[in-house]
């Protein structure tokens, strides 16, 4: 063995042993991690998918709720480019969460900074596509949503050998590749070859085109895995949802049995089953079939065991599929893959799922004490401690740390400027309004582009949002009904009028493809501002309205006492030990 060859050995070793902390702490099965780091990943997002044939108006829809809390809210445009022949593609590490405070620059400036020192092959054209913390949708309606899934602890690849996170997939597929199958190969293909892993462990993403939906997961191969190996450096399956079905991930892999043998639904790299048999996850003499999910990460929870904490799967299928009567006791792993629905979804019923925050369930976060006299469904969003004992909390779909949440439309009967829409609402859905950009478009907004959470700007169209949030929280019961009304004259007319605005911008394509594309992105930049400018003065209205837990009336000019319910009155007397005041005594 040469001294260049032992040396990379050695590099690696120290490499590994350096790494293990941080696989350890970033292990969604890691015992010894503090619950909150533990949670995180497995906590993080919901995403929906929905059939062409499962819609009322035959769009494949993808959802996605960023629920990190943290993560960096900015969004851009990337218009399509042409390139030099021979020139190349330089591959950047992006995490999902790092941010970095405003006067040090925007995030998509400072990722230039963590060069993975890989370069590859350009392509001549690439797309232009929107973008979060992920591609979202690019010209050719090719869309995605992202959800953690975890993997095995020894999976996971944190080490700089492993040159291709979640993110930079999704945004190499945005600029090459026009179908969903293009993009799972293209992603797949670049993870084998060279390395998935550093920032990211087990990832799933919805892949969407105006004709299907598949779930792509990936996961890493270990800190030891090298390109001079001759393995891949990433193992990857993908199973496309039927037409007719809906199907949804909520940070638990979804993908169980799968058959190669149909390439028209399901879709793997070359180590999907001998990864697993090598590493012993999978034993091909059991009898029994592979399982993807119960080979390279299983959970034994349901919702009932769980105790809320992973209720989001079978709450979909509550909602999706009533007929069926689900019980909250099927462990995750054995509810089904997709499900036909009782009635086809509207987009209206998709954004009605993504705020469902379980009411009337056993899961409901208002019941008993948890919401408060106001009925608020966002406390105690994640489980607490107390006497050394861990109390679970239920995991609501609508969840309040949500950075936005985006609603994919890909419909195949208008040309792609048109037919294309993702639907954003940022900050948390509850307390937001979504609005359309079609794919067409040209230009966002510049106060999408900039915010940060630790800085408060009233340039930053993110902070109208959750400038309203903070407000309804105080007195959410009351305050929540404001906030219904203005989403529904600001998101419910702009659902109301997409069909007039895709009949207008359809003729202009027809006429100029150029025409539609203004017509569109003056659209829905001025709506994005109109809704933006109600947010800043709702949050100022409600500030007014309940300052001071009191209720001002603007109109009249007068100051109410703030009703607090019976219920909650009669237990303040109770555990407070209250003695009613006794009357006056009569002067005789």
């Amino acid at each position: 063995m040469n001294l260049k060859r032992l040396f990379s050995i050695a590099g690696l070793l120290l490499l590994t042993v350096v790494f293990l902390n941080t696989i350890m702490l970033t292990s969604p099965d890691c015992e010894k991690c503090d619950y909150a780091l533990k949670e995180l990943p497995l906590e993080a997002c919901t995403v929906v998918m929905v059939g062409k044939e499962a819609s009322e108006d035959g769009s494949v829809i993808t959802t996605h709720s960023a629920d990190c809390g943290m993560c960096d809210w900015t969004w851009r445009h990337v218009p399509a480019a042409d390139h030099e022949p021979g020139s190349t593609r330089k591959i950047y590490y992006i995490s999902q969460i790092r941010t970095w405070p405003p006067e040090q620059g925007l995030k998509w400036d400072k990722i230039k900074e963590n060069f993975t020192d890989l370069e590859i092959p350009q392509v001549p054209h690439t797309f232009a596509y929107l973008h979060g913390v992920f591609g979202y949708m690019n010209e050719h309606q090719l869309a995605m949503a992202e959800s953690t899934v975890g993997c095995r602890p020894k999976m996971n690849n944190p080490t700089p050998v492993a040159k291709f996170d979640i993110t930079t997939l999704t945004l190499i597929a945005m600029e090459r590749c026009k179908t969903a199958r293009e993009a799972i190969k293209l992603m797949g293909s670049l993870s084998e070859k060279y390395g998935y892993g550093y920032h990211d462990s087990g990832e799933m993403l919805a892949v969407a085109d105006a004709n299907e939906v598949w779930v792509f997961e990936i996961m890493p191969v270990g800190p030891l895995w090298t390109p001079d190996s001759g393995k891949p450096g990433a193992v990857w399956c993908a199973q496309r949802v039927p037409d007719d079905h809906v199907s949804v991930c909520q940070n638990e892999s979804r993908i169980g049995e799968i058959d190669l043998d149909n390439p028209d639904y399901f879709m793997a790299s070359p180590n999907v089953i001998s990864h697993a048999v090598e590493h012993g996850y999978y034993d091909p003499n059991s009898g029994e079939l592979f399982n993807w999910k119960k080979s390279y990460s299983p959970s034994e929870y349901s919702a009932s065991s769980s105790r809320g904490t992973r209720v989001r799967l079978w709450r979909f299928f509550d909602l999706v599929v009533p007929s069926q009567k689900l019980s909250p006791d099927i462990p995750n792993m054995e509810l089904p893959f997709s499900v036909k629905p009782d009635k086809k979804l509207s987009v209206q019923d998709v954004i009605t799922i993504m705020r469902d925050k379980f009411e009337g369930t056993p899961f409901d976060p208002v019941r008993g004490l948890q919401g408060g006299p106001f009925k608020n469904p966002n406390y105690l969003p994640r489980p607490f401690k107390l006497d050394g004992k861990t109390y679970n909390t239920a995991r609501i779909i609508g969840v309040n740390r949500s950075e936005y949440v985006t609603l994919t439309q890909s419909r195949s009967w208008l040309p792609n400027p048109v037919g294309g829409i993702v639907w954003l609402a940022l900050g948390v859905l509850d307390t937001s309004s979504f609005m359309p950009f079609y794919i067409g478009i040209t230009r966002i907004p510049g106060s999408f582009k900039i915010g940060d959470h630790w800085v408060f700007n009233r340039d930053s169209a993110r902070w109208a949002f959750d400038y309203v949030d903070f407000h309804t929280q105080v007195v959410y019961s009351r305050a929540i009904k404001e906030v219904r009304k203005a989403q529904g004259k600001w998101e419910g007319s702009a659902l109301a009028r997409t069909p007039t605005i895709d009949a207008l911008a359809l003729k202009l394509y027809k006429n100029d493809p150029s025409q539609a594309s203004t017509f569109l992105t003056d659209y829905c930049n001025s709506n994005a501002k109109s809704v933006v400018d109600a947010w800043w003065k709702l949050g100022d209205d409600l500030l007014v309205k309940y300052n001071k837990l009191w209720v001002y009336d603007a109109k009249t000019r007068k100051m109410n006492r703030l009703q607090y319910p019976e219920w909650w009155l009669r237990l303040l007397v109770e555990y407070d030990k209250l003695v009613p005041q006794e009357p006056p005594k009569k002067k005789k």
